[in-house]
Formats: structure tokens, sequence, C-alpha cells
């Protein structure tokens, strides 16, 4: 395993795609638990849980700059302008129709071709438990309206929680979903072991039927009676791909409709390791969460030289829903933001031992 000393040389041995090295910022708490951030992309590079006295890797992840712009996989960075897909594109705001760049079989995938991820942020602020990461994107950035001026703001307390903040504004009115894409393995990312043998559960009554490209389809449906009922802990592989809708994509690539006491502090979802000594809470302001069993991981360089296998590990991408903005018939918040109005959301992780 690649020390995190060791991380902090590996991943600046080489520029990055601007020439110039990336920087690495490492958070600690009174426990021991340790997190690194990096400007690129704002990512969450990795994650260290002291399992039984010893540090435990629980985020999926590469050791290199050169794996890490190589994998496609969207490892840990800060995802947007749009997380998630827009169906072709497309949008209307007041009547007025926007083409934005398409990356995934026509449609767009978090933010297009050159989204969020693939960005140096700017740091704002360093303090004993937190960073503060920076970035202004342009009017037309992607084919989006409006400069959006963003922070994301990563905190580790003495809790065992690394809680994100975003906050943006606009000039112009444009929409925005950001999330944070990271994939975890919580009986160690380089184990081995597969993430949908973890133990997880939703609070969640609803999900989102998608196509084969993930673009919604139609209304969203009771997970009741369906492969989708996490609203009791169960291993993910129980009901794995035995439905119509995992099949199209390779296995869980749907997004949740949280239950609406998310909103006032309670669990949105819990996952346990295998062996039972983590269980990680998300806590989150936003109304979704997409699970993505990590189907389309194979080949993705991992941290110690190897590769990862599909179902590697497990994300759970705090969000609006996908398309959501093309969906006004949703009982959804609206994905629009504003010139007078400010973005602000947070979501939580907190690893218990």
């Amino acid at each position: 395993m690649i020390e995190q000393s060791t991380l902090f040389e590996t991943m600046t041995k080489e520029a990055t795609s601007d020439g110039r090295l990336a920087q690495l910022f490492e958070l600690k708490n009174q426990h021991g638990m340790r997190a690194v951030f990096m400007d690129i992309g704002a990512t969450w590079l990795s994650c260290k849980v002291p399992v039984k006295g010893q540090l435990r890797e629980v985020l999926l992840g590469q050791s290199t700059m050169a794996d890490f712009l190589e994998q496609q996989s969207y490892m840990g960075v800060t995802v947007g302008r749009y997380a998630n897909r827009i169906a072709n594109g497309q949008f209307k705001i007041d009547g007025i129709k926007h083409q934005v760049e398409t990356n995934q079989a026509g449609n767009t995938l978090h933010g297009g071709p050159e989204g969020f991820n693939k960005r140096r942020w700017n740091v704002v602020e360093v303090t004993e438990n937190s960073v503060e990461f920076g970035l202004v994107s342009s009017d037309g950035d992607q084919g989006f309206p409006g400069d959006l001026d963003v922070t994301v703001k990563y905190q580790l307390t003495n809790d065992n929680e690394v809680a994100i903040s975003y906050k943006a504004k606009t000039n112009k009115t444009t929409p925005i979903n950001l999330t944070n894409h990271a994939y975890f393995n919580l009986l160690g990312a380089d184990s081995e072991h597969l993430g949908i043998d973890h133990i997880l559960s939703v609070n969640s009554q609803e999900f989102v039927p998608t196509t084969e490209c993930g673009i919604p389809k139609g209304q969203w449906k009771r997970v009741k009676n369906t492969n989708f009922d996490f609203t009791s802990p169960k291993v993910i592989s129980q009901d794995f791909m035995l439905d119509k809708d995992q099949e199209k994509v390779k296995g869980y690539d749907h997004s949740f409709v949280l239950d609406k006491s998310c909103s006032k502090g309670e669990s949105a979802a819990s996952l346990t390791s295998p062996d039972s000594l983590v269980t990680m809470h998300v806590f989150t302001t936003k109304p979704a969460i997409q699970l993505y069993t990590g189907n389309w991981l194979a080949g993705t360089p991992n941290r110690v030289g190897g590769e990862y296998q599909d179902y590697s590990g497990i994300a759970l991408e705090t969000q609006f829903l996908p398309d959501a903005l093309n969906h006004p018939e949703w009982d959804h918040p609206s994905t629009i933001l504003q010139p007078n109005e400010t973005y602000q959301h947070q979501t939580c992780y907190q690893f218990i031992v």
C-alpha cells in the first residue's frame, strides 16, 4: 500500500495538462483518520480510516498523475456544471433553447467533455481541518449560460466525517448540479474484494427507471416489491442484475428520490463493509442520490500498479435527479440557479468504526 507521504511524491512527479504540478492537502483528526485532497478536479484523493489499529484506505483512486488523467471513471472528483445526464445536451430556460456539449451517446454526462473534473481549481483557504477550492466557469463554458463562481469546501471533523460544502453564484440564469464522485470500498480500496458485497440501505421509496444510456423514462417507480428496495439493509449483490432495469446498464446506475426526512438530518444512505468493521453514513441536503456500482471500472488504474475490476467500488452521488431540468412535471426542486440566488448544499460522509 502506498503511504500518504509517498502519495504526495508520486502525484507530483509529473505535471498535469496545464504544465504545472498538482497541489495536495492532507487533513487529520484526533482519531488518526486522514483524508487527502487535490486542486486538480477539486478531488477527494484518499481517505484512510483507523480500523483496529491499522489505517484502512476506503476510497478508490490513483497514485500517479498519469493514471489519474488516464482514468475516465471520475474518481473522487467534483462534478459540474451538471452532474449526471442531460438528454441530447438540450434544455430550455425561459423558453430559450440551449445546446451544451455532449460526451456520452449524444447526451451530456457530468458537465460535458471538459467538465469541472478536468480543471485546476484555485486554493481559496486551508485550515487545520479544512481545505476550500474555487473555480470560475465562464459564460458559454461547455455551452452553459452565465459566469458561474463555485466553491467546494472539504472539512474533516473529529466525528470521522468528511463534510463537503458547495456554494455557487451566477450572473445569468443557468442549470447547476454539483456532486462528488467518490467510490468506496470499506473493506479496503485495493483489497480486490468487490463493492457489491457491501451491505447498503437507502432512505428512499422511489427510484428513476432509465434507458440504457441513463436517461430517465416515464415516471418514478416505487421500490417496494422490486430489486431496488434498499429500505432495509441488504447485501448489494443479493438482487443484482435480476431485472431489465439493471441489465440495461450492467448493474445499479440509478437515482433514488430521497425521503423528505433526509433534508431534516436523517441519514440518506448507509454502507457497511463485509467484515462489519466499518459503516459509512451519508447525510445530504440534496433531494436524490445516485447509486452506481462501478459497472465499468475494469481496466481503471489503481494505486498499486494494477487495475480495478468491475464492481470494485460503490459510488453514492448526492445530487438532483438526472435530466431533471427537462422534467418540470416532477415533484422536484428546481435545478436552475437565478442571478439573485446562492446555490448552497452540503453532503457529509461519516465513518463509524
